[in-house]
C-alpha cells in the first residue's frame, strides 16, 4: 500500500506537504500541488477514509434504506442519489427493509455503527403512531431524510415526495373523459400515506364528475404483480361490471393486466387499465400501460440537495414533485352499450 511517506520521499518534500497538497491546502504553490497529484495518481495512492474521518469527524458514508432494489421505483431512485453523492466525494451504504419493521430497525442500527453522515430512508409504514427506532433518530439528531411521505411515527423528519393526490387525481380524470364511470380502484398498503392520497385522489375525481363513489369498485392489492393478478381475480368473481381499472401502481396494473387478458378479455377494447410510476416493465408490456410518471431520478436529487442543507445546520422544506400523465395503448373508451365479461373462467 502507497503511503503519503512514499510519495514524499519520492518527490523530495514533507510528508505535511503532501498531505495539504492532496487536500488543496492554499499554501502549497499549484505547481507543486499539480505534481504531487500526479506522482500520487501514477504510484496507485488511496487516501485512507478511516484516517480521514478520525481527523475530520466525518466519514463521507450515507447509508440508504429501501424495501429492496429489485422494485424498479427504488432503483432508479437509488441511482440518482448515487450519482448526486458521488458528485459530492460521498460513498452509499445500502441496506434492504424488506418493508418488515423488525428489518428496519436492524438496518438503520447497522448503518449507524458504520458512522455515517446521515440517512436515506423510505419508511416502513405501519399504523402505530411511535417507532422507537425513529424516536432514536431524533433524539441522536441524526441527519435523516425520507423517501416518500411522512407518516406519524415519522413525521418531523424532512421529506421529498411525489404529488402523489394529484397524479391518481389525473389519471382518473382522464378515464372519466374517455367516458368510463365504472372505474375500479385497486388500492396499495393501508397504512402507506402514499397509498391513502392515491385512493383520495380517485375519490375527489369522481365526486367532482358528479358521481357516487361505489365501495364495490375498490379493491385491497398492494404493490406488486401478485397483488394484481390476486385483486383482478376477485373483481371478475364479484361481477361489479367495471370498464376500466387504476391500479395504485405499475407492478398491479400489469398484474392486472395479465390476468384480464389471460381470462380473454381484450386490453383496452373490453376493459381499460391505468397504472402509476411509468416504470420500464409498464412501457414495454403487450399492451403499453397508461400511467403517471413519477420523477424518480429528481426525486433522488432532491433528496440529496436536502441532506446537504441538514449537513450545513439548516432545516429544509419538503420537497413535493409533480408527477405527468403518459397515455398508451392500455386505455380507450369503453364500447357503446356493453360492460366486460367479469366472472369469466375465474
Amino acid at each position: 500500500m502507497v503511503r503519503l511517506k512514499d510519495i514524499a520521499q519520492k518527490i523530495g518534500v514533507s510528508v505535511m506537504t503532501v498531505s495539504k497538497a492532496l487536500r488543496d491546502e492554499p499554501d502549497v504553490s499549484a505547481a507543486t500541488r499539480a505534481r504531487i497529484k500526479h506522482l500520487a495518481q501514477q504510484m496507485g495512492y488511496v487516501p485512507d477514509s478511516t484516517a480521514q474521518g478520525l481527523r475530520t469527524r466525518t466519514t463521507k458514508l450515507f447509508g440508504v434504506a429501501i424495501p429492496s432494489i429489485t422494485n424498479p421505483i427504488y432503483a432508479r431512485v437509488f441511482f440518482a442519489i448515487e450519482e448526486k453523492a458521488h458528485e459530492l466525494g460521498y460513498d452509499l451504504l445500502l441496506a434492504h427493509t424488506q418493508n418488515l419493521p423488525d428489518r428496519e430497525e436492524f438496518c438503520i442500527r447497522r448503518l449507524l455503527s458504520r458512522r455515517v453522515d446521515g440517512l436515506f430512508i423510505s419508511p416502513v409504514y405501519r399504523m402505530e403512531p411511535e417507532a422507537r427506532i425513529y424516536q432514536e433518530l431524533l433524539m441522536r439528531q441524526t441527519p435523516t431524510v425520507l423517501l416518500g411521505p411522512p407518516a406519524p411515527f415519522c413525521k418531523t423528519f424532512v421529506s421529498v415526495e411525489i404529488e402523489e393526490l394529484i397524479g391518481s387525481y389525473t389519471i382518473t380524470q382522464h378515464l372519466l373523459k374517455l367516458g368510463h364511470k365504472r372505474i375500479a380502484c385497486f388500492t396499495g398498503p393501508s397504512a402507506s400515506p402514499w397509498a391513502q392520497e392515491r385512493l383520495e385522489g380517485y375519490r375527489r375525481a369522481l365526486r367532482e364528475a358528479g358521481l357516487d363513489v361505489d365501495d364495490r369498485l375498490i379493491f385491497q392489492a398492494g404493490s406488486t404483480i401478485e397483488d394484481g393478478t390476486k385483486a383482478a381475480k376477485q373483481m371478475l368473481s364479484e361481477s361489479c361490471n367495471a370498464t376500466a381499472v387504476q391500479a395504485v401502481n405499475d407492478l398491479v396494473a400489469v398484474g392486472c393486466a395479465e390476468t384480464l387478458l389471460a381470462q380473454g378479455l381484450r386490453v383496452p377494447e373490453d376493459i381499460s387499465v391505468a397504472g402509476f410510476g411509468n416504470v420500464m416493465v409498464a412501457e414495454h408490456f403487450r399492451v403499453p400501460m397508461t400511467t403517471i410518471r413519477q420523477p424518480k431520478f429528481r426525486l433522488g436529487v432532491a433528496a440529496v440537495d436536502a441532506m446537504m442543507q441538514l449537513l450545513k445546520g439548516q432545516r429544509p422544506e419538503t420537497k413535493r414533485l409533480t408527477a405527468e400523465l403518459i397515455e398508451r395503448k392500455s386505455t380507450a373508451p369503453p364500447k357503446a352499450g356493453a360492460v366486460p365479461r367479469t366472472g369469466v373462467g375465474v
